[in-house]
């Protein structure tokens, strides 16, 4: 803490905190461990994997492949090389898999941190082939077949034209074929057996190996999508996998934000950018020490007639009320005894009682967004880590 004096943050988990903190964000390692072991009970037989790319959605990369490892996860998803080498140094003996592919004469950067890439198209599986031909060792890779999604894969007709050719698989391990579900957060859409279906089609083609089908979604689509290996990412940070549907998932993360100051204003006036929110009667407003900057979405401010989601101080509710800005928003707490609300005290605004996705919902848009936008600015507490 940099010699400075702690201070207790009350009504999250009376953790002691730096008096510099503007914000801080609690993650319950002990949580995330226990819906990973959730994800492996649900898919039987088939491994379950962990997919920690951007800095594992917001909540630091090394400490959340440190706690899945502990649980007894062995196998790692990342976006980009950077990633891979992170979570390499934290893990030594783990299986990481690169999801951007083979970047262009980075080979040697795969090889030097044990990381697999994921393999989209001929081309990529030329250069692979070719690195390993060049340094005579048969180095493990993934190929990714696109099977509807249209983004990264490999499509049918290069699929096809590589069974014609599997000399060019000779050189390498294929340690794994996989494809991504576009709609498994809905179970009733059809292009979730649709993709399924095409996936056994072009699979069939290559020879024998793992398989990999399902993201978060797919895990409780069925045994059918689990294959060998499942992908879970959202579902393992508490984060709902499945529209309509409850979530079984405990929450990870607690975000809490210190009053930066209480004032009274009077009706007639306004607060925050725009004059989006207008006082009908004398109100209590506290500011607090979150916005945009450090991840709360901009798109839950609170015009008036609409005020924005609720945050708590202790058991009582306080909406967010004017425009969410860069590092600030306000919050009415007019109810609120000024024993509670007062400078320096804290204001929840993400946790047990107003989750990621409830946030989400009202800002139409989803949970994975607002976790990896979390700010490293946010202080970060791990609760439940072993060691």
């Amino acid at each position: 803490m940099n010699g400075a004096v702690a201070g207790r943050l009350r009504g999250a988990d009376d953790a002691i905190v730096p008096p510099d903190a503007r914000a801080v964000l609690r993650i319950d390692l002990d949580a995330l461990r226990a819906n990973w072991a959730r994800l492996n009970a649900e898919t039987g037989s088939a491994e379950c994997s962990g997919v920690i790319k951007a800095d594992a959605y917001g909540l630091g990369l090394e400490e959340i492949a440190r706690a899945l490892t502990q649980e007894g996860c062995g196998t790692f998803f990342v976006a980009t090389l950077e990633e891979g080498r992170r979570a390499r140094a934290v893990q030594p003996g783990a299986v990481i898999y690169v999801l951007d592919g083979l970047m262009q004469q980075a080979e040697e950067y795969y090889s030097g941190f044990d990381l697999r890439p994921v393999l989209s198209s001929l081309e990529e599986v030329a250069d692979w082939a070719a690195f390993c031909a060049r340094i005579e060792r048969r180095l493990p890779a993934a190929i990714h077949i696109d099977t509807g999604i249209n983004r990264l894969g490999m499509p049918a007709t290069e699929v096809a034209e590589l069974a014609r050719d599997p000399s060019r698989l000779a050189e390498f391990d294929l340690a794994l074929v996989m494809s991504h579900l576009a709609c498994a957060d809905d179970p009733a859409s059809p292009k979730n057996p649709e993709q399924r279906r095409r996936f056994d089609a072009l699979r069939a083609m290559l020879p024998p190996t793992k398989a990999s089908l399902a993201n978060s979604g797919g895990v409780f689509l069925g045994p059918e999508y689990h294959y060998d290996l499942v992908r879970p990412g959202i579902a393992l940070y508490g984060g709902r996998a499945l529209e309509g549907r409850p979530n079984p998932m405990l929450p990870v993360v607690k975000l809490s934000a210190r009053i930066l100051q209480v004032r009274t204003v009077e009706p007639g006036e306004t607060v925050g950018y725009g004059a989006i929110w207008k006082v009908e009667k004398s109100a209590r407003i506290a500011t607090i020490a979150c916005g945009y900057a450090d991840g709360f979405l901009r798109a839950l401010s609170g015009p008036t007639g609409r005020p924005g989601p609720v945050g708590h101080i202790g058991n009582y509710q306080v909406p967010v009320v004017g425009r969410v800005s860069m590092d600030l928003l306000t919050v009415d707490v007019t109810g609120v005894p000024e024993t509670l609300a007062h400078r320096g005290g804290w204001v929840e605004v993400i946790g047990d009682r107003v989750s990621v996705d409830d946030l989400t919902d009202k800002a139409g848009t989803i949970g994975y967004e607002l976790l990896s936008r979390l700010s490293r600015r946010v202080h970060r507490i791990y609760a439940g880590n072993e060691g």
